[in-house]
């Protein structure tokens, strides 16, 4: 094959500095926007893989939930408190509430005692019965009620004969007072006194330590200190000595003897340290008291002689 000498020569001429630098940066473009399109199809392909698989999602989702916001452990904590929690209520409610328990052992209790043959249990409250007593209880018979003891107490008119004083004609008269368990004498050690003053003057000094009650009235018969103010009642007051024990702070139960006053319901009442005193209640007296009987002017003052 020969040389063609017709065709023009296809050989380039040199190229000068300003043509290869635009060559250069035109490979340099084409180059960077390949590299971008390559980056730009990969991330619309990572978004696509995402909005389908956020797609596969939302249809695996109901709408409610999907109307639902993104809920944290704890709202499903709560969420699962509150379903248990209605749970339990609707139960409560289908089994009758507070009492079905107890139904449910009062049915139980009956069905046990049909099967025995139809024997109801007697159910006592209290102290513990006797054995033949607890024998008859476990075969459904009724114990049998304890006999009632004789009482040898004096009741009625017998009461108020015994608590009477029968005079020489042949009358009696009705004690309002009776002393109590823990009347007792004053200590030797504490004497008291009581002293009878009539406006300035002292009328009488009464030793109270001889005895433990001292009966105030205008019934010479019954009483122990004689008052003959007509406001004053026949069996009026009583000045009683008890024996009263007190705790202190250590635990310790200390007792000791003490006067106190009670009135017995008379009809003008009796006066402490000016105050009127309850009927049939003691009250304690303490040293340099002063009492008053009915309208009487009188005055007696309660004093503790000193100690040597």
């Amino acid at each position: 094959m020969g040389y063609d000498e017709s065709l023009p020569d296809r050989r380039r001429a040199p190229r000068s500095d300003d043509e290869d630098a635009y060559e250069h940066e035109r490979k340099s473009r084409t180059t960077n926007r390949d590299d971008s399109h390559r980056h730009g199809d990969r991330r619309r392909e990572r978004s696509r893989d995402r909005s389908r698989t956020r797609r596969r999602h939302r249809r695996s989702r109901s709408p409610d939930d999907a109307r639902r916001p993104r809920s944290t452990s704890r709202d499903r904590r709560r969420d699962r408190d509150s379903d248990r929690r209605r749970r339990r209520s609707r139960d409560y409610e289908r089994h009758g509430g507070r009492d079905s328990h107890r139904r449910r052992a009062r049915d139980e209790d009956a069905d046990a005692d049909r099967e025995r043959g139809g024997k109801q249990i007697v159910k006592r409250s209290g102290p513990l019965p006797s054995q033949a007593d607890s024998f008859a209880v476990n075969q459904g018979e009724e114990p049998q009620k304890p006999k009632e003891k004789p009482n040898y107490g004096n009741s009625g008119a017998l009461a108020a004969a015994s608590n009477s004083l029968v005079q020489s004609d042949g009358s009696r008269i009705v004690l309002k007072y009776h002393e109590p368990p823990e009347a007792r004498k004053a200590s030797p050690k504490d004497q008291w006194k009581l002293f009878v003053f009539k406006g300035e003057d002292i009328v009488d000094t009464v030793p109270l330590s001889n005895r433990s009650c001292w009966l105030v009235g205008r019934e010479l018969a019954v009483v122990d200190l004689p008052a003959e103010h007509p406001s004053i009642s026949k069996q009026h007051s009583v000045i009683q000595f008890r024996y009263i024990e007190k705790r202190n702070e250590y635990g310790d139960n200390l007792g000791k003897v003490k006067p106190y006053l009670i009135d017995l319901d008379s009809a003008n009442g009796t006066k402490l340290n000016g105050k009127a005193v309850p009927g049939s209640r003691y009250v304690e007296l303490q040293d340099k008291d002063m009492i008053q009987f009915g309208q009487s002017t009188r005055e007696y003052v309660i004093m503790l002689a000193p100690k040597d």
